[in-house]
Order: structure tokens, then sequence, then C-alpha cells
């Protein structure tokens, strides 16, 4: 356990330093409040008590009382203020490093749902952390310590039983504390399961459609949804209960005090302003603890997200290269291997490629042979767990990057494409380009269509072959515009027709420059200076490519160890998917019903109606915070009978049931609490599962 404050996010971020300093001034000045507050009211009630009427001065009383509150609302509105001003620059500056460290690695890292879910969901939980726990953590180191000595100069044997069971709190806070973050990690990585599970599914809803699987995987849908939701409770049974140990013990704690300075006021060794005013502080010393527990697992969920973050950042390359590229010479590639972060077996391996310049050499080889993470070191995206990558003899761990990126032209599979039109896209291969020049390279790319053709988020209204013709042209607009020199192309002609994938070779060979293919079609190879083969591969006998670069025997992977499906990533400007199914079988409680719309129930009833038990845990969870209430309004009323009729030195057994009633609510109200906040969040997450399985039915 990382200790009540996350170290990273401490170090890490400026604003949250600066933000532990203001909650504690903060919670220094609140405990003063505190303090007047409760002499304020101890007196001005001891003397009406005594009078049987308004006292004199009474105005007085009343403005002050009104001007500490007053006071206490505005710090709380500071606090506030602060909170989420520091969550939202600790974010920001999280969100920047996770994008900058995406940019530097865009391969064999998270998947994009995982992405997605971290910077928005993920990264907003932080609001939780800083908005609720980190300020009561800032009350909890000081108000108990400011409360604790005002009760020792009024009464020291009710500071003697507050010191004693204070610590105990923090103690099982602890315990209970290092549990809660491993069930919350556990739960983080489910959830991250379901959202590239449910991403997956939406992306290949058609080809699903087309099958007629797609109304059978909403139950793998259903599945993902109960999984999420059991884990979910696992952790907050945990936490919540650390709050309830938290606020049992502070309860019994201040119960006991209740007592003992009741009876103490019977025998007359205490005064009752100085009982009424000791009675006051003691929950005061306790709340602040108490509501650390309550909040921590809002810190809980934020901390996971945060640890998410960091993992990706840590996960950037942090190319230290400075030296700029070398303008000519051979690509190089020398006997590289690579293994991904805990895959069976090397995607590449002891491969060998050197890349002249005006020479066109093909990269072919069974699926899954490393063809596209060859090309992601040579991007420089990746660096080889052996070998080396060249640039005219110079090694590409001491070059600056961005000077040698900007000599490439790049085409992956599924190429990029931004919202706009296509010559919009083309265009980002050089800025300065003019629309004879976009109409130019469309028409050496096979286009059949034109600049202003409209293109939608990630390339809607764009076939595949479409795609691919837009990125190609873009390619050769960065090659004769932009100054680039070498192509990289990643199956640049699948999908394409014959006719205009001559088009397309024709076009890459008389640009003049080098290029890099990946590719199985025939008519490239044949086009090909060289191919060179990654694995055990034949070349079709319809290419006949100049010459063959086949790799030594003793570097063919091996036959009977397929490659893992996440050790060969598409490289490619979008984000990568990474598809996680939900796979085996499962038991549910009931199915979801989708229900239509427009019946005119409310989203909520319509939700409580739809999810299976979720109308009944509703009821319950609605009762029992009523007797949650009940109890706190009971425990506060007769703590307070105890204290103002043991202030007539009743005979003590009259005391006796006022004594049990005491601790029979304290006891009640942390238990009724407990179990309502359990039920009331088994009831949402049933319902957001409700709502998740009827998006994907519609």
């Amino acid at each position: 356990m990382a200790g009540p404050i996350h170290p990273r996010l401490f170090t890490r971020a400026r604003a949250t330093r600066g933000f532990m300093v203001a909650t504690v001034l903060v919670g220094l000045v609140t405990a003063a409040l505190l303090i007047v507050q409760a002499r304020l009211l101890a007196d001005w009630i001891t003397l009406a008590f005594e009078t049987q009427a308004l006292p004199p001065g009474w105005q007085t009383a009343l403005f002050l009382l009104a001007a500490v509150f007053l006071a206490r609302g505005l710090l709380a509105w500071l606090s506030s203020t602060l909170a989420h001003r520091s969550a939202a620059t600790v974010k920001s500056q999280l969100r920047r490093d996770i994008l900058a460290a995406r940019l530097d690695t865009p391969v064999g890292a998270a998947s994009s749902a995982s992405l997605i879910r971290i910077v928005t969901q993920g990264l907003d939980a932080l609001d939780g952390y800083f908005s609720k726990y980190l300020p009561q953590l800032g009350l909890a180191a000081t108000v108990p310590f400011l409360v604790g000595g005002a009760i020792l100069l009024a009464d020291w044997p009710s500071a003697i039983i507050v010191a004693f069971t204070l610590p105990l709190i923090p103690v099982f806070m602890a315990l209970i504390g290092w549990t809660t973050e491993k069930a919350t990690r556990r739960s983080f990585a489910v959830a991250d399961r379901l959202a590239n599970h449910f991403a997956d599914l939406i992306a290949g809803l058609p080809t699903l459609q087309a099958f007629a699987r797609a109304r059978a995987q909403k139950r793998g849908v259903e599945l993902g949804e109960e999984d999420y939701r059991d884990a979910t409770m696992k952790v907050l049974t945990i936490s919540f209960l650390s709050s309830f140990a938290l606020e049992l013990l502070a309860t019994l704690s201040v119960a006991v005090v209740a007592v003992t300075v009741g009876f103490r006021l019977v025998y007359g060794d205490v005064d009752f302003p100085t009982a009424l005013f000791v009675l006051i502080l003691a929950p005061e010393a306790f709340l602040p603890v108490r509501q650390v527990g309550i909040h921590f697992h809002d810190s809980a969920d934020g901390v996971a997200a945060a640890d998410a973050a960091f993992e990706v950042i840590d996960g950037g390359a942090g190319h230290a290269g400075s030296e700029p590229a070398p303008r000519g010479g051979d690509l190089r590639l020398e006997d590289l291997t690579y293994s991904y972060p805990g895959a069976a077996g090397p995607a590449v391996e002891h491969l060998s490629v050197e890349v002249a310049p005006g020479e066109v050499v093909a990269l072919t080889g069974p699926s899954g042979g490393g063809k596209s993470t060859a090309l992601a070191m040579a991007l420089g995206f990746l660096d080889p767990t052996s070998g080396r990558v060249t640039v005219d003899g110079v090694d590409l761990t001491g070059v600056d990057l961005a000077s040698w990126r900007g000599q490439l032209a790049w085409v992956g599979q599924e190429p990029g494409m931004l919202n706009g039109t296509v010559g919009d896209n083309v265009a980002l291969g050089h800025p300065g380009a003019t629309e004879e020049d976009i109409r130019r390279a469309l028409d050496e790319a096979g286009a059949d269509f034109g600049p202003h053709k409209s293109v939608g988020d990630d390339g809607e209204g764009l076939s595949a072959g479409e795609r691919r013709r837009v990125a190609l042209a873009r390619a050769l607009v960065r090659i004769r515009l932009g100054g680039a020199r070498l192509l990289v192309l990643d199956e640049p002609t699948a999908g394409l027709d014959a006719a205009t994938e001559a088009r397309v070779i024709e076009a890459v060979r008389a640009t003049g420059a080098g290029a890099l293919i990946v590719s199985h079609r025939p008519a490239v190879l044949a086009a090909a200076d060289r191919v060179v083969l990654t694995a055990s591969a034949s070349i079709p006998v319809e290419a006949s490519p100049r010459s063959t670069t086949p790799l030594p025997e003793e570097a063919s992977p091996r036959s009977n160890t397929p490659l893992p499906e996440e050790a060969d990533p598409r490289i490619n400007t979008s984000l990568p998917e990474e598809a996680s199914p939900r796979s085996g079988v499962g038991r549910l409680e009931g199915s979801y019903r989708a229900t239509p719309a427009g019946n005119g129930l409310s989203l909520l009833r319509d939700l409580l109606s739809t999810a299976p038990k979720a109308r009944t845990r509703f009821l319950l969870a609605v009762l029992l915070a009523s007797l949650a209430s009940g109890s706190s309004v009971a425990l506060m009323g007769v703590s307070a009978w105890l204290i103002s009729f043991a202030a007539m030195a009743p005979p003590v057994l009259f005391l006796q049931p006022a004594a049990v009633g005491v601790r029979a609510f304290g006891i009640s109200r942390g238990v009724f609490r407990y179990v309502e906040r359990l039920v009331g969040h088994d009831v949402a997450l049933r319902l957001q599962g409700a709502l998740r399985v009827r998006i994907y039915a519609k």
C-alpha cells in the first residue's frame, strides 16, 4: 500500500503539493471555528437551561454563531474550489503525458478502448480523490489534535478516552485499505476488459450481423456486466467495511464519552457547561478521521486510474537520440529480434533487410511472421530486443526520430483519416500542397474521386480500398513536396483491383524514392527489386523479383510454436484495437430485457423494470437509508436528553435506559448505513449494466 497520499501524484503534479498545504491551513482554521462554536453553544444553552428563557444578549450569541457557520461554509467552498482546480490541473497534465507517451510509442501498448477509458472515466475518478479524500485527509491531520487539546483543557478524563480510542481508527483503516487496494486493481482490470470487449463488439457489429451472430453476442455483454458488477461489489464490500468499522468505533467512542460525562455530571464531578462543551466537541474529533474512511473508496478508483496512467506513461520509449538523421545512404535492419512483453516467443527473429536509395524491397511471409513489427522498428516506434537499425551506418538509437521520420512517407494497413475532405487528408503529407498537387497524387494512386469528397470520423464514407488510395496519395505528396526519400508501405494494394494495383506500383516506382513494402500480392513482389522472406514462405510462380533474400535456415521461427495474436499488432496511424472477448459460460440471475423506447416511463423506472431484482433492491436501499437517518436523529436526541437530565442529578438507574439507547442507536446507525450503501451501489451497477445491454441490443 502506497500510503494515504499517492507518492507519484504528489511528486509529479505541482498543483497537488500546493493544494495539500491549503488543506492543512483550512483544517487549522476549521478546528478553531469548531472550538468557538462549541463554546458558544455550551455557554448559551446552559444559560437558557438555567433561566428557562432566552438569556440576555442572545442576539449577540446568535450573530456570532451565524458568523461561525458562515466562515465554515466559506472554508468548505474554498476547499472544494481548490480541490476541483487541482484535480483539473493534474488530470490535464496526466492526459498530456499519456498522449506524449502514445505518440512516442504508438504500437505494442494499451488498446484504444483501454486508453479511452483511462483518459476519460478513469482519470475523472480523480475528482473524488481531490474533492473528497484529500480535503478530508487534511482535516484529519489537524482537527483532532486541536479539538483534543481543547477537550484536554476542559475535562482531562474525557480527553483520555478520546486519546485511547482515536488511534484505533487509522489502524483499522490501514488494515482494511491494503485489501481494498488489491481488490480495486482487480476491478479496474475487469472494467478494462469489459471496455475492450464492448468496443470490439461495436466495431465488428456489421460482421456479426452478416453472420447472424449479433444477437447471440448480447449474452456475452450480459456476462461481462455480471463479472464487472461482481468484481466492483467485492471492492465496495471491503471499502464500505472500512467506513463501517471507522464509524462504529467513532460512534461507540463518543457514546462512551457521553455516558461517562453523564454519570460524572450526576455525581458532581463536572459542571453542566463543561459537560455540554465536551459532548459537542467529542464527535468533531472523530468525524474527520471517520470521513477519511468513508471517502477512501473515492480515492481508490482515482488511484487505480492514476496507476494505469503512469503505466502507460512509463511504457513510452523514452528515445534519447539527438543527432540529425543522415539525408542519404542505405536503411539496414541488421539481425533484428523483437519479443513483445508477455509473448511466448519472438515476433521477429534474426531479420536482416537492406534498402538502398531508389531501390524497391518487398518483405513477405506468413501472417504473424513479424512483418509489421519489422516496419515499426524501421520507423523507430519499437526498439529491437537484439540487433540494430541503421541509416547510412548510423544507429537509429542515437538519431533524432523526428528528423528521421521527416524523411519517410508511411502507408499503414488501416490508414488514419481525419474528419474533413479527401483533400484535407492528402494535404497532411505536405501542408503547402495545392489542389493541383492533390489531384495529381490522387490520379496516380488510382483514385476515381476528387479532393472534395467528404470524409467522416475514422474514414467513414470511404471503403477500405479508397482509404488506401488516399493514404498512398498522401505519401506521394510527401515524397514530391515534403522531401521524404523513403516509402514505407504495409499492404498498400490490398483491396485494390488489378488495374488500380498496376497504377499504384507504377506510381511508387516513378517517385524514384526507395521503398520498403510489406505485401503478399504477386504483382507487388514481381515489381520489387528484391524480396526478403521473413519465414519459410515461398514466392508465387507469377512473381519473379530480380532477387530473393531468404532468412538463414537457423533464423527461421519455430514452426510448431505459433505466436500469440497480440504479438503482431497492426501498425497504423490510428490507435490499435485489442479485442478481449469474454469467453466461457456462466450463469446470470436473469436476462436483461431490451425495453422499447417511447413507452412514457421515466429513465429510472424504465431501467428499474429492465434490470433483474433492481426495483426490490432500490426500495430496500431507500428503507435502509431512512432507518440509518432515523438512528442518527435518535442518537442525537437520546444523547442530549441524557446530558440534560443528568444535570438535574436524578437517581442513576433513571439514566441506564438512555445509556443503553445511545449504544444501540450508535451501532444500528452504522449497520444500516453499511448495508444501505452496498444495496444502493448494487442497484446502480445493475442499472448501468441494463443500460449498456440496451444500447447494444438496439
